[in-house]
């Protein structure tokens, strides 16, 4: 089990556990981690049952698809995860890019699950993971901010009671403020004293110390009493909405908006639906695909990422390591199997995870209980989630999202690199018209700039009896003509024109391009009477000159030596080409 002691009796088979990581830890498993995980799953069981009803509406979906979203993904994961404390299931990032991508329509969401499996498989067994690192920080941190204020704003009209808000933001804004009069004010009273009540909750299990085994035992069953209440607050509050909702259904009036019936039973097991009925006739699964566009790779991206930033989060924070390739095979499986049972795309919650990791979860067994849990509440609970108030189940969709917004990236950027606040201003910015727009605005804007560094990397110009300049990166073939043009322009102005000294001791890799820029640049400054020299090179660097063969090549280990066999002066005024004796200057054969 990562970050727990080992004892014998380990599976011998390295194979078989790099694909199956339970036969890691289950040889090894006990009785006290056994307490342990039930105890975690329990406590992550009753924060997802009220969240995955809440994620639904923010999907725009019926809100037992948020049930049937909240149980593969903790079966599988027990299996084929490689991080003791992630939790896979609906989170409200990926239920705001399944509103954008799936129209609502239960087919298309769960059609969308499936191939975003099937694309998550193919990256983790090509090893593509590689690809995430294209999303660049501040790309994801003005998505989160976004999304935060957008599904907070969304879940304003539940909060109210309005009904026939549309769900575009701007719009959403306009027809908010326009209508507020029409606020229903049971609905009001309900949603805002649920959100102080989590907001409460919060702030006490942020500052609640810590039990001592030494305390009397009745102290110990005290902090156990609060520590549970505080960490399923969630579920705390909802039911007690509930309850409240129910006393006024008995007394014969009504104030609250509830949410409604929600058919009993567990889903069936089967293959996604390939094409869709509709009433002007069945929609096929290629205008499917189609219509879900670039939903098809912004979604499973968008779900790797997540899932690997916070396993890599808690793996360093309770000392162990994880396997982003397998995670990436335990993410395709859940999709796949998730779409059998008719889940919409799921990815890691980093709320639910630190929910697992406080309550001292040992192995990804605590999720075999978490998903138990949801099962259970689809077999025999639905018909009392008739009575919950949906204003209490947008308090704990805002009380979810609000932490998302990071107010304080904008000036942490600004302070360590304000060419960064572009993609960060461009995607959060965009993402309030449509996600992915905002989303691949980000990506370009920060490809653009990665691009625009490879293209000029910083060349630093040291004037002396020969030119000494030192590029600051990895020479590619963008960046030759920026090179040539600053050697050129700096030896040829020189009064008189000066000898050059290439120093590559940051250069550790060229390509065939830079090495046909190069041996011009060397015939240029020769036509001039003029020497190129190189030093410093490393040996990738120097085997792919050597074996370019070069006319007039020279190269001397050290910057010292090459300055020091370099500066000596023709009587016309300019710098004879690269002189030295000393054998250890000499070009290997």
């Amino acid at each position: 089990v990562p970050g727990a002691r080992q004892r014998g009796g380990s599976c011998r088979c390295p194979g078989v556990q790099t694909w199956l990581p339970v036969l890691r830890w289950l040889p090894r498993y006990s009785l006290a981690w056994l307490q342990l995980d039930v105890m975690a799953g329990l406590s992550v069981g009753l924060t997802v049952v009220p969240q995955a009803l809440a994620y639904a509406e923010v999907a725009g979906l019926p809100l037992q698809y948020g049930l049937y979203s909240s149980f593969m993904g903790c079966f599988v994961y027990c299996f084929l995860g490689t991080a003791k404390d992630v939790t896979l299931g609906p989170t409200a990032i990926m239920s705001l890019l399944v509103s954008s991508y799936a129209f609502h329509e239960p087919a298309y969401a769960i059609l969308l699950a499936f191939l975003s499996g099937c694309i998550q498989l193919a990256m983790g067994l090509l090893h593509l993971g590689f690809l995430l690192d294209f999303i660049s920080c501040p790309v994801i941190k003005g998505f989160t901010s976004a999304a935060s204020i957008t599904i907070s704003f969304n879940q304003i009209k539940n909060i109210l009671g309005l009904q026939g808000i549309p769900r575009q933001f701007f719009l959403q804004v306009y027809e908010t403020l326009r209508r507020i009069g029409e606020t229903r004010a049971g609905d009001a009273v309900l949603g805002l004293a649920c959100l102080a009540a989590l907001a409460g909750l919060r702030v006490m299990k942020s500052h609640l110390p810590r039990a001592a085994h030494e305390e009397p035992l009745a102290a110990r069953v005290s902090y156990l009493i609060v520590w549970t209440s505080t960490t399923a607050r969630n579920a705390l509050v909802v039911l007690f909405a509930g309850l409240v909702a129910y006393s006024f259904q008995v007394m014969g009036s009504q104030p609250l908006t509830l949410t409604g019936s929600i058919p009993q039973g567990l889903p069936a097991f089967r293959l996604p639906a390939f094409s869709m009925d509709a009433p002007n006739g069945t929609v096929p699964f290629w205008s499917m695909v189609e219509d879900m566009g670039v939903g098809l790779a912004v979604v499973p991206l968008m779900g790797l990422l997540e899932t690997v930033a916070i396993a890599k989060a808690f793996a360093s924070q309770n000392n162990y390591r994880i396997d982003p390739n397998q995670e990436l095979l335990a993410m395709g499986f859940a999709n796949v199997l998730g779409s059998f049972v008719s889940s919409y795309p799921i990815t890691g919650s980093f709320g639910r995870t630190a929910v697992n990791a406080q309550s001292g979860v040992c192995t990804p067994a605590g999720g075999l209980v978490t998903g138990a849990l949801v099962l259970l509440s689809l077999a025999y609970l639905t018909s009392l989630f008739y009575y919950i108030p949906k204003a209490a189940l947008a308090a704990v969709i805002i009380s979810a999202v609000v932490p998302m917004f990071d107010a304080g990236i904008f000036r942490t950027l600004w302070r360590v690199k304000r060419l960064d606040l572009v993609p960060l201003c461009v995607t959060f910015l965009l993402c309030f018209w449509e996600v992915q727009y905002g989303i691949m605005a980000g990506v370009l804007v920060s490809g653009i700039l990665l691009l625009y560094s490879i293209a000029r990397p910083p060349v630093k110009v040291s004037e002396g009896d020969v030119l000494l300049v030192q590029p600051g990166s990895s020479l590619h073939f963008p960046a030759i003509e920026c090179l040539r043009d600053a050697v050129c322009s700096h030896a040829l102005a020189a009064s008189p024109p000066r000898s050059v000294i290439l120093d590559c001791c940051h250069i550790s890799s060229i390509d065939y391009t830079v090495v046909v820029g190069l041996a011009e640049l060397l015939q240029e400054l020769r036509k001039r009477g003029l020497s190129l020299a190189f030093c410093s090179l490393q040996d990738p660097v120097l085997q792919v000159l050597l074996s370019a063969d070069l006319e007039g090549f020279q190269h001397f280990p050290s910057r010292e030596e090459a300055e020091r066999c370099g500066g000596a002066e023709l009587g016309d005024g300019r710098a004879a080409p690269f002189t030295c004796t000393s054998e250890s200057s000499l070009l290997p054969a």
